[in-house]
């Protein structure tokens, strides 16, 4: 019988700020010692960028959408079998979706390519997801289950297609009404297979501006975390123990909106889920250690 190893997943939409959370809990490993496997949501993506074009074109002429929100644009099955396999043995198969072309350099592949799948690195501590499914439930899959640690990340959701139309503006050279009809596109797909997930997660981190976003498909530029707050919502205050006066003492002008949750400059998040996380994945460790 194998002793099961942990998963922490990250989850939320396309902008949302997942990869800033992914960069702070690399520094908890490093801190801690532990050796990771890194799955990167969008590598479970159906299709590569051209492959999912098409599919979207023969869609629309069908009258459906097919979305990178969704079921028919994505591996769920494949997703879940892979967070089973890491729970029960600590193996899996991964591999990554290529964005840009520093990417591109790196993999040694083309931007919008998927790359071969490969096996995941030996002897690893955790597996550590980031992207938009960590959570995802449907009448087929139940990937949350299988997670031991679900963290989700949202902006209120003008700042979010502010964040979205700009993206898509600088990388993609979309117009605004490109990026305006894509948002439209995905907005079944949005609320009901992201926007659940949120009420399965053990911690909510949104971020909200302290600007006037009432127009997101008018804003010039994306309010910055100098100009923000982040609410945090610890869901789950069995699995995440939160001493939050000592929180309040450690993060200027942060408090309580409620008995769960804390809010606090935006600026000072990285210092907050350092100070949350870092006990929490040494107990998941220290729990896979002693077999409990």
């Amino acid at each position: 019988m194998s002793i099961k190893l942990p998963i922490v997943a990250v989850t939320g939409s396309s902008g949302a700020g997942t990869t800033n959370i992914k960069t702070a809990f690399e520094h908890i490993f490093r801190q801690l010692e532990i050796n990771p496997a890194i799955i990167e949501g969008d590598s479970y993506h159906r299709y590569d960028r051209k492959q999912m074009d098409e599919i979207v074109i023969e869609a629309a002429k069908a009258g459906r959408n097919v979305t990178h929100f969704g079921p028919e644009g994505n591996l769920f099955e494949e997703l879940e079998a892979l967070f089973r396999e890491y729970a029960e043995s600590g193996t899996g198969k991964r591999r990554y979706y290529i964005h840009n072309e520093e990417e591109a350099v790196r993999l040694g592949a083309s931007p919008g390519e998927l790359t071969p799948w490969e096996a995941l690195p030996e002897n690893t501590d955790l597996l550590f997801y980031e992207g938009l499914h960590g959570g995802v439930v449907t009448d087929k899959v139940n990937v949350a289950r299988h997670v031991d640690l679900l963290i989700g990340v949202t902006p209120i959701i003008n700042l979010e297609w502010i964040q979205k139309i700009y993206r898509d503006k600088a990388v993609r050279g979309y117009t605004v009404e490109d990026a305006t009809n894509m948002i439209l596109s995905r907005m079944h797909d949005y609320t009901h297979y992201i926007t659940p997930q949120f009420s399965r997660t053990d911690i909510n981190f949104q971020r909200v501006p302290t600007v006037d976003t009432s127009n997101p498909f008018a804003a010039t530029e994306i309010p910055s975390n100098e100009q923000s707050f982040s609410v945090i919502h610890i869901r789950n205050l069995d699995k995440i123990q939160v001493d939050f006066g000592y929180l309040l003492g450690m993060i200027e002008n942060s408090f309580m909106s409620a008995p769960d949750t804390i809010v606090m400059p935006s600026v000072e998040k990285v210092t907050a889920i350092q100070l949350i996380f870092t006990p929490v994945i040494h107990q998941l460790i220290e729990n896979r250690n002693t077999g409990r």
